[in-house]
């Protein structure tokens, strides 16, 4: 069976299935309460039937709603059967008697002082009162009539403005919305629905603001006295362009806040300057002028971010506020805007005064305001703010960014809901950041014991886990589970949807344990589900989908774990599932599905990740309705869509590799290419078409395939620096990428790229090594440029030293909040690093900081002699000889892959006999008896034969005989001893006669490897020795010896400073700070190689091992050299064999300089003559040189194989090799 992956489900939508990979999730829905209509209370129809919208359609600028607007017309006849098309005699009037709209404050960006409607016809504009609302007041009524002609034919417009001062009101204000209908229309609505108005684009208030206009029919001489007059033409012509620069001034206002155009805050200001040179000091409409300027002022401020232009705004805000006395119904609005500039230039300034000003004015406010009104609300978060980022004065760009919602009013609860189900549906990355702005506002806005909070932590957090999966921000992830987490801590248990928001965290918790390995976020989902299953008990509608996901988890688990139990519950829960799901045969649903399926497939453009999935689900869904109602239209239309998802998945046909249709390759290709370019899919969906893309470009040999493979590269990087274990990262690589750089590097190799080859093998190898690594790059070149370069250099540094506190890995059973605050607390540090970065590139020769290395850096390797790369794929092996100055050459060798793997198998099987029955661990392993020699010596030759002569022949002009050359092994040959290659019968050649052979795991470590040291630093060198760690009952009687041999070899003090650590001493505590201590290290222990997690490879201390991922975290980069006298210290991972994981290696990535390790089990007899000669070789004239450690070690194995009375066997001979210099 295949594990099925939890589906997100927003809340307020029923808990889809659980889906196959290649199925569509079901729609992300949101939590929301519809109770937007508020009908007449004389008016007993139903509600207005909504007209669907099409977001997808142009759309209209200049309004300010979000989906839709009703717009209800009711109607009071009076008379007998009247009618509008034939007016019966005396009715002579059609009248507005009442206007009635909800939700009118809810998404301005500005806090209005009141709103009025505007009805102009036949030339004739009346305006209703200006009327002020509070938070809480869901609707605003006018019982003010309005008199409209009586033609049917007359065209009648209807604005709805929000004002921004009570009294004396100046001009009309911000218009929210305007439509036209002709009074004909406005009569037909009464017996029709309502009409429905299209959203805008841009729009930010309320998606279903309504608007209940009633209107009779009555003779003229009826309550003519309550008509609404109409504004008389205004005789001054001054007033008359001051209104109109007002106007304008208000429009492009309201536009720049919904497109940042700096160009139409600019007109703004102009404007406004204009209104106000029109009125003298003491006319009644100045104060209004001195306040839309002095706004528009400020807001310039916050789009420039310069403290000077503040100076501006609080002077004309505090002439507006001299002009509004106390008891003045503006003053309020006027002391709110003035003390928020004011606490801005408190930010920007440090000034006392300011604050203590802002900090009377809001008083003030609170004081005079109802605790219900918006400016009450608004001075309330001015004072949050400021007590959060005034105290220091060092918040002023956090003020900028965050104080803006003290002016608005947010979106409600519902409104944001809608926006959420909006944003799901399409892949708009400006709307999705707006929609998650506006609930942060929200949450400001709203109090810690406001009802809505569940609701819109909920909503929050589903918008973050979308904006995570198109974008693969980690940090999306982790703010998404915290907003869940707060929203359950304060659900109550028996809440209504509860449930799905236990479903929405489960699933986000399952995502990121997929991304990063922690235990605890499986088991803290499993919990989740089970929650979720308890509240859907029996008959719920939910419960089958309940079953499911609980039961996907759990096989996840168990493929994790091993648990038979998890098994059994899995098994037992999936059934239980099915046996809810009835077969249904209804043509209605098949249809509506088809209908659905056709718009998410038309959502989605080539290109699109998920447009396979959508081809699929609409093929099989035409299938069904074919096998339903037999209509072979339905079948054609399935075959099509399946055939192009088939082509999608397996882009195979017409592509037979002949070239017969490079179109439909091209085709294919350009699917794959564009789908991984989707940024706003996320990085795993792109990771996995690029991956895809380029095995098929590869295979079919397409020009793409070398960009394919570079592309898949960079976003394997990305994608392992967004997974925060360790282990979760070399899962990642075990999954994704077990020969993508050999892939690559061979792909390159048959365009005849070799240089390009080194480049991506290089890059593509030992990602996790080096992304573990690059935080300890050495600066020292920054401090000769300068005190910029230096600053950056320290900075650098202090972020670095900061990340690499922070844990690599995470105990099982950490809890989740522990995880989820250690990733909030290293969210600003990666940031500020990535900024650091930046910056640095900037300088002079530095502009490939932290970069995937070019050839010409790599070659830098060789400078003391040639490197032979050696690549493993399908296609080809390789060798290419890299030499310092020289153009690398690229030597294709006779074996290939399969055979190359069986010789890997043939001298496992002749070097280790001991495979078979294994010694205890207690006892020493023997040597290999003689009876053995014949299969390894052949093993050997072939080796030569195939691999290491072909590099020989070839080596003349670049080595020497007799001088040393650095094997860098790839894929299977990671696995082979190449020092020890040679043809092993009377008078053949071995390469140990001809060249002295050294390994490196990679250009670049053997690069870091080579840096400058200081060599006139004291020579502190420990000996570290465990010979009875736990689990072994008889102790190593030959390590301590071993020790004092060390000891005895070294030379005296002061030239060496010698520690040794021994048996009980011995612990990880203690090894590791002598590890770190000294820059000289020999180990003699127990070495064990964990292949299923190879970071727990580690030597065994007294009490606990010191693993390879305790070495990795230790900066190492002043250390010289090590000797591991140990089992499988050097012994790679067939699992990823393109990540070198080893003992010897952590170490030299660590820092170390020179390494020697060993490939395979290693007996007491060869350790203590081989330390004897290789100490004697390395040091015997009393120097200390790392460099010499090569050599030596050569030419002690060289003497111990010449020794006849010692008489070594051939695998404990070549069981050393050096890594490193």
């Amino acid at each position: 069976m295949s594990p099925e992956q939890p589906t997100l489900v927003c809340l307020g939508k029923v808990l889809g299935p659980v889906l196959p990979a290649w199925q569509t999730p079901p729609r992300v829905g949101c939590f929301s309460h519809m109770s937007n209509f508020v009908p007449h209370p004389l008016d007993d129809r139903p509600p207005p039937l909504e007209e669907l919208s099409h977001p997808e359609r142009p759309q209209d600028p200049e309004t300010n709603f979000v989906i839709n607007e009703i717009l209800q017309v009711a109607v009071n006849t009076v008379g007998e059967e009247a009618s509008h098309q034939e007016h019966p005699r005396g009715v002579q009037q059609v009248v507005i008697t009442a206007i009635r709209a909800t939700d009118l404050t809810l998404g301005l960006r500005r806090i209005p002082a009141g709103f009025h409607v505007v009805v102009k016809a036949d030339g004739i504009e009346c305006q209703t009162s200006n009327k002020p609302v509070h938070v809480d007041q869901v609707v605003v009524e006018w019982n003010e009539q309005i008199l409209l002609p009586c033609e049917p034919s007359s065209l009648v417009r209807v604005s709805v403005y929000a004002s921004f001062e009570l009294d004396p009101m100046l001009c009309h204000g911000e218009v929210l919305r305007t439509f036209n209908i002709s009074v004909g229309e406005l009569l037909d609505r009464s017996e029709k629905s309502p009409i429905i108005f299209r959203a805008k684009q841009h729009e930010v208030v309320s998606s279903y603001t309504s608007l209940f206009m009633k209107v009779e029919q009555r003779c003229s001489d009826e309550n003519a006295d309550a008509v609404v007059c109409p504004h008389t033409t205004l005789t001054s012509g001054d007033m008359d362009l001051s209104v109109l620069e007002t106007d304008t001034g208000h429009r492009l206002l309201a536009q720049y806040r919904r497109m940042k155009d700096n160009g139409d805050l600019d007109q703004s200001i102009k404007h406004f300057e204009r209104a106000l040179d029109f009125f003298p000091v003491e006319h009644p409409c100045r104060p209004a002028a001195l306040f839309n300027l002095a706004t528009a002022k400020f807001v310039s401020h916050q789009a420039i971010g310069t403290y000077l232009d503040l100076d501006i705004p609080i002077t004309l805000f505090e002439d507006a506020l001299e002009f509004r006395p106390d008891g003045h119904a503006d003053r309020p609005i006027t002391q709110l805007h003035l003390a928020i500039a004011l606490l801005f230039r408190f930010a920007k300034q440090g000034s006392e005064t300011d604050a203590d000003a802002a900090e009377e004015l809001l008083s003030d406010v609170l004081d005079v305001c109802h605790s219900n009104s918006h400016i009450y609300r608004a001075a309330l978060l001015a004072i949050d703010t400021f007590a959060l980022h005034g105290a220091g004065g060092k918040g002023g760009r956090d003020l900028d960014q965050k104080q803006p919602t003290a002016f608005m009013i947010p979106l409600s609860p519902d409104q944001l809901a809608r926006r959420v189900e909006w944003c799901s549906y399409r892949d708009d990355s400006r709307e999705l950041d707006e929609v998650i702005s506006l609930h942060y506002d929200a949450l400001r806005y709203y109090g810690t014991m406001h009802d809505c909070r569940e609701q819109l932590q909920c909503n929050l957090g589903v918008m973050l886990y979308i904006r995570y999966n198109r974008r693969g921000n980690n940090q999306d992830l982790d703010e998404a589970i915290t907003r869940l987490r707060e929203a359950l801590d304060v659900s109550s248990v028996g809440r209504a949807h509860r449930s799905k928001s236990s479903n929405n965290l489960a699933n986000m918790l399952y995502t990121r344990f997929q991304h990063r390995g922690n235990d605890q976020d499986l088991d803290d989902a499993i919990m989740l589900h089970r929650d979720a299953l308890t509240l859907h008990s029996v008959g719920h509608p939910d419960r089958s989908s309940s079953l499911s996901n609980l039961g996907s988890v759990l096989y996840i688990r168990f493929q994790h774990r091993g648990n038979d139990q998890d098994l059994d519950d899995a098994i037992k829960l999936y059934r239980d599932a099915l046996a809810l799901r009835p077969l249904r045969d209804n043509d209605q649903d098949s249809y509506e599905a088809i209908m659905l399926h056709r718009g998410v497939l038309a959502s989605r453009p080539v290109g699109h990740p998920d447009r396979l999935k959508s081809l699929y689900n609409l093929g099989t869904a035409l299938f069904t309705c074919f096998q339903h109602r037999g209509n072979h239209q339905d079948l054609d239309e399935a075959i099509m869509h399946l055939r192009a998802a088939v082509y999608l998945l397996f882009p195979r046909s017409g592509l037979d590799g002949t070239g017969e249709d490079t179109d439909s390759q091209t085709a294919a290709m350009h699917h794959l290419k564009a789908a991984a370019n989707v940024v706003s899919a996320g990085l795993l969906p792109r990771l996995q078409a690029s991956l895809r893309w380029a095995r098929d470009a590869d295979q079919h040999s397409h020009d793409t395939a070398l960009e394919a493979y570079a592309n898949s590269m960079q976003l394997l990087d990305a994608f392992m620096s967004a997974t925060a274990s360790v282990s979760s990262r070399h899962s990642v690589l075990k999954k994704f990428s077990n020969r993508l750089a050999m892939d690559a590097a061979s792909c390159a190799l048959r365009s005849g790229d070799v240089c390009r080859a080194v480049e991506l093998l290089e890059q593509g190898r030992t990602v996790i090594w080096s992304q573990m690594t690059q935080i300890r790059t050495p600066l020292d070149n920054l401090q000769d440029r300068g005190d910029h370069a230096v600053a950056l250099m320290k900075k650098f540094k202090e972020l670095n030293s900061l990340l690499d506190t922070l844990p690599t890995n995470h105990p099982e059973r950490t809890p989740g909040v522990d995880v989820d605050a250690e990733a909030i607390r290293s969210r600003p540090l990666d940031a500020e690093a990535s900024r650091v970065v930046e910056k640095i590139r900037k300088i002079e020769g530095f502009s490939r900081f932290l970069l995937p290395p070019l050839f010409s850096y790599l070659q830098y390797a060789a400078c003391d002699g040639p490197v032979v790369v050696l690549v493993a794929s399908k296609s080809s092996c390789d060798a290419i000889i890299v030499p310092h100055n020289q153009p690398p050459m690229n030597i294709k060798l006779r074996i290939n892959l399969e055979k190359l793997q069986h010789l890997v198998v043939k001298l496992q099987r002749a070097s280790q006999p001991q495979a078979a029955p294994k010694p205890a661990p207690e006892t020493t392993p023997k040597s290999a008896p003689k009876s053995t020699h014949l299969p390894l010596m052949k093993a050997l030759t072939e080796l030569w034969d195939d691999v290491v002569r072909p590099v020989v022949d070839n080596l003349g002009g670049f080595a020497p005989p007799g001088s040393r050359i650095w094997w860098c092994p790839s894929g299977a040959f990671n696995f082979l001893p190449l020092h020890a290659a040679g043809a092993y019968r009377r008078g053949g050649q071995l390469l140990s006669k001809l060249y002295i052979s050294s390994y490196t795991p990679s250009l670049t470590a053997l690069i870091r490897a080579r840096r400058s040291h200081d060599r006139s630093l004291p020579v502190s060198f420990v000996a570290i020795g465990q010979n009875h760690p736990p689990g072994h009952k008889i102790p190593l009687a030959g390590v301590e010896p071993e020790l004092d041999l060390v000891r005895d070899l070294l030379p005296p003090p002061p030239t060496v400073s010698f520690t040794k650590i021994m048996s009980v001493d011995a612990t990880k505590s203690r090894a590791s700070r002598a590890l770190r201590d000294n820059t000289w290290i020999h180990f003699a222990c127990h070495g064990t190689q964990n292949f299923d997690e190879p970071f727990d490879s580690a030597f065994l201390m007294r009490d606990q091992p010191l693993s390879l991922l305790d070495i990795s975290q230790m900066d190492l980069s002043r250390h010289e050299f090590a000797f591991l006298s140990a089992c499988e210290t050097a012994v790679g991972n067939p699992h990823t064999p393109d990540e070198v994981i080893h003992l010897a290696a952590s170490l030299q990535f660590a820092g170390i300089k020179s390494v020697v390790g060993t490939l395979w089990e290693v007996n007491d007899d060869t350790v203590q003559h081989l330390v004897k000669a290789f100490y004697n070789k390395f040091c015997g004239d009393g120097k200390m040189d790392s460099k010499r450690a090569a050599r030596a070690l050569h030419r002690a194995v060289q003497s111990l194989a010449s020794d006849k009375d010692l008489d070594m066997p051939l695998d404990q001979r070549i069981v050393f090799m050096h890594v490193g210099i």
